[in-house]
């Protein structure tokens, strides 16, 4: 089972990753990423989708023209977990 993050280890994924929101309702993270148009929102969603297979841990998101919206949460852990973050880690690295 996956266990959700600790106090401790949630805050210091926070502080590192400066780019995302909390959601304290769904203990999840969030982050909002705009694109210069529709090609290139679908792009990062595409490279995303990708990577979550890879990685067996999905995004909840939506898509608005040139926006895409994430959050990670893990349901099996009922929050904010380690695979939350890493998958936060690894969209990061997409945009190199």
């Amino acid at each position: 089972m996956i266990e959700p993050l600790n106090d401790e280890d949630r805050i210091d994924a926070l502080d590192r990753l400066d780019e995302w929101d909390y959601d304290d309702a769904r203990d999840a993270i969030t982050r909002r990423f705009v694109f210069d148009d529709f090609s290139a929102a679908f792009g990062f969603m595409t490279r995303v989708a990708l990577l979550a297979e890879k990685m067996d841990h999905h995004p909840e998101w939506s898509n608005v023209w040139n926006r895409v919206d994430v959050l990670l949460t893990t349901h099996d852990a009922g929050g904010l977990s380690s695979r939350d973050v890493a998958m936060a880690d690894a969209i990061e690295a997409l945009l190199g």
